[in-house]
């Protein structure tokens, strides 16, 4: 089970082993982009289920019970629904902008999944920066966003975009200090190496303020309760979404949930540990953990109320960023005098 992936890898690559180094190349890139798209698409299927069975054990309700066995084809029929939608496009939209706009907020959503562990040599592509590769994609999101709202010609969707850029962009900052600590402690950027020297402890054992910032951060970038701003239905009804229908609305959907993935696999990788663990395939204790900080991001989702746009804004420039330059601070001076001590020199 450990080498199942691994050996498959290998057979295809075989297969063509004889044929021009291009060609290789692009079948071996094919596969790993097929590999990348099935985990996601799965994953964000099921995750929607999840999601509605997990709010609705918080609320004290049944949640989806009505779909095949206890509601698992719940997102079959969903996205049944969602393709036999009318696809209305507002009049005085700007047509090209509202249409490119779903289609490429799924593009960095599926790019940053490039450099992620997901168990033992089971890494698409381990580039040398591979922690800012994932922030630098990540943040083009922002820019599908603003591109729905703005393309719309409608008020609350224009709002609501502009709440995107403040919101991610604002928290891109702490987020990226948070990780800091870690990649100082690991000594690289590359995700491999960050998980190859967690084998004995994990980060987050070291880097628990760091974690803590993350989470936060990672809760805002990807639009969720309490720091959903950019859809708030009492202010602004669906923000950029207002005006999408039928599967335009399920790419942003897609998207919201593909990132929670991603954001979920980085801070697997970074602070827990990544694939260690234990008797069980390594790429089975990569899923247990993800989903279980998945769990813990749907926990916060369905407990804490959404908060004012100030609050949110003054939260990450007052108490977050200081709380992460701090952290890299400590982290400095820790590395300093464990140097010290090990090797006598500072």
């Amino acid at each position: 089970m450990e080498h199942i992936f691994t050996d498959l890898a290998a057979l295809v690559a075989g297969w063509v082993s004889g044929s021009p180094q291009w060609v290789q190349t692009l079948v071996m890139g094919c596969l790993y982009l097929i590999g990348v798209l099935t985990f996601i698409f799965l994953n964000c299927i099921f995750l929607i289920y999840l999601e509605r069975k997990v709010s609705a054990y918080i609320q004290q309700r049944l949640g989806p019970n009505r779909v095949g066995p206890r509601g698992i084809l719940q997102p079959v029929a969903d996205a049944l629904k969602l393709l036999g939608k009318e696809d209305i496009i507002p009049e005085k939209a700007d047509h090209w902008v509202f249409r490119l706009a779903p289609i490429i907020i799924l593009v960095p959503a599926i790019m940053v999944f490039a450099v992620i562990p997901f168990g033992k040599n089971m890494i698409p592509v381990d580039l040398n920066i591979g922690v800012f590769y994932f922030l630098a994609v990540a943040s083009t999101t922002t820019l599908a966003i603003l591109m729905g709202g703005w393309s719309s010609n409608n008020k609350y969707a224009l709002l609501g975009s502009m709440r995107a850029v403040a919101q991610i962009v604002s928290y891109e900052v702490p987020l990226a200090f948070s990780i800091l600590g870690v990649v100082m402690i690991a000594g690289s950027l590359k995700t491999s190496q960050i998980v190859a020297a967690q084998e004995n402890y994990w980060f987050i054992l070291l880097q628990p303020l760091g974690f803590l910032i993350y989470f936060i951060a990672a809760t805002a970038e990807v639009n969720r309760a309490p720091f959903d701003l950019v859809e708030g239905e009492q202010e602004i009804i669906a923000g950029p979404f207002i005006e999408y229908t039928g599967m335009r609305f399920a790419l942003f959907y897609l998207a919201e949930y593909a990132n929670l993935v991603a954001v979920s696999c980085l801070g697997v990788t970074l602070f827990l540990g990544g694939w260690h663990g234990p008797w069980l395939p390594s790429w089975l204790w990569f899923l247990i953990k993800v989903y279980i900080l998945i769990f813990v991001f749907m926990w916060t989702r369905w407990t804490f109320p959404r908060i004012r746009i100030d609050h949110f804004l003054d939260f990450n420039w007052k108490v977050l960023l200081p709380l992460a330059l701090v952290n890299i601070l400590l982290t400095g001076i820790g590395l300093k005098l464990y140097q010290y001590i090990t090797l006598g020199v500072w």
